[in-house]
């Protein structure tokens, strides 16, 4: 099964996507050039099918394999035991922010066993692993930023230390979505809060890019911005 699906992500790559795919992502040098659709129309088909047999096979040597796998997971219908125990094995694969992110905006089951997905992240926000930490936050942002999770979620953000930037961008991010969705439940976090300067000023950033965010809020949380030494963090060549 596996040699097949290969062939036929091969058969999808366009070498001018290629490249535009693998500058979004610095880290990795392994990208057939598949544009996602096209992905994710083969997890549905396998999904749809003998998808336990497809996991258990499944390799890794592309950036679309690894890619696939997750959205395969994101579809499948199993019991909550068996989801938690894919999700688990797949979180290890996950070494780039395009993987992370599209495999937890996949994982829409997790609207359905709320509590039992908010207590499964907790380990990974406490995780000395770049992508472990990151996967965390996304799946925060994505399903934990309504009431009542909101007043439970930023003190989370706030604990996260890990210097790797694709953490920091996870957090920055999280918040902005935090104040667009909840703004009065975030802006006493962003008024209080023990996060770095860097991530801070990237959530603030964030927020005033944001279409749903008034001219009026976008004033004030410009004038929020910290003053620091100019410093860029620039994404890491491997993952740490």
């Amino acid at each position: 099964m596996e040699r097949d699906i290969r062939t036929q992500l091969l058969s999808l790559a366009e070498p001018e996507y290629q490249k535009f795919a693998a500058s979004l992502i610095p880290n990795i040098s392994n990208v057939m050039g598949v544009r996602l659709p096209a992905v994710r129309k083969i997890a549905k088909q396998i999904a749809a099918g003998d998808w336990r047999t497809y996991l258990n096979t499944a390799k890794d040597e592309y950036f679309e394999e690894v890619m696939l796998q997750g959205m395969v997971i994101g579809h499948v219908q199993a019991e909550l035991d068996e989801l938690l125990t894919l999700i688990a094995a797949f979180v290890p694969k996950i070494d780039n922010w395009s993987v992370c992110d599209s495999f937890c905006a996949g994982l829409k089951y997790t609207k359905v066993h709320t509590e039992a997905m908010w207590n499964f992240i907790q380990p990974y926000l406490k995780s000395e692993k770049e992508y472990d930490i990151r996967f965390g936050v996304v799946m925060l942002l994505n399903f934990y930023l309504e009431q009542p999770y909101i007043h439970q979620v930023l003190p989370l953000l706030d604990q996260i230390k890990h210097e790797a930037y694709y953490v920091k961008m996870a957090v920055a991010w999280a918040i902005s979505i935090a104040y667009v969705k909840q703004p009065e439940a975030t802006m006493p976090y962003l008024r209080h809060n023990t996060i770095d300067d860097f991530t801070y000023n990237k959530a603030l950033q964030k927020i005033t890019e944001s279409y749903r965010v008034t001219p009026e809020d976008k004033k004030v949380i410009r004038s929020m911005k910290r003053k620091v030494n100019k410093q860029t963090i620039a994404p890491k060549e491997t993952s740490s």
